[in-house]
């Protein structure tokens, strides 16, 4: 095995954890601390050890599917908590950049609000598998900047600030 080569998935060619990692096990100290409870506890309802878990808070260990789904039972709190208020330096790290190159390809933005249990709905997943048909770039924008519309129309609407803009015809529109 040759291990002078550095697995995109894990660690970063300087040897420091990945920060997508890193803001993950932040995420876990700081619901732990919201709730009092000690790394000592935290491990025992894990039923690993309390050295593990100081691992897992600094990024040192990568927290794998199921142990993060037993971290948000333990810690009452959804899985999309730990990714919660990760910014783009932070997102822009994750392995193979995914994040990145998706939002580019597309140019939507993600939401900075969190959203929890968005993929357990099955309208968001029919919508995401309807929408990957759609092979024309331009298409792909114009939908994702209608739907971010009809959404931002939707919140000012419950909120009771909805502002039309007013349309001014200019010489190309008729």
């Amino acid at each position: 095995m040759n291990r002078s080569r550095v697995s995109p998935r894990g660690r970063l060619p300087s040897g420091a954890p990945n920060p997508v990692d890193a803001h993950v096990g932040q995420r876990v100290r700081l619901r732990r601390l919201s709730l009092g409870m000690s790394q000592e506890k935290l491990g025992a309802a894990l039923g690993i050890t309390f050295q593990q878990v100081q691992k897992y808070e600094r990024g040192a260990n990568r927290i794998g599917a199921s142990r993060l789904w037993d971290l948000s039972l333990v810690l009452q709190c959804s899985v999309a908590y730990f990714y919660e208020a990760m910014n783009e330096r932070v997102s822009g790290a994750s392995p193979r950049n995914l994040v990145r190159s998706v939002v580019d390809s597309l140019s939507c933005e993600i939401s900075q609000s969190p959203v929890d249990g968005i993929y357990a709905n099955r309208e968001t997943i029919d919508l995401m598998r309807a929408f990957h048909l759609i092979k024309d770039l331009r298409v792909r924008r114009r939908v994702c900047d209608l739907t971010k519309a009809l959404g931002l129309a939707e919140g000012e609407h419950e909120s009771g600030h909805m502002q039309l803009p007013s349309h001014q015809p200019t010489a190309s529109s008729s």
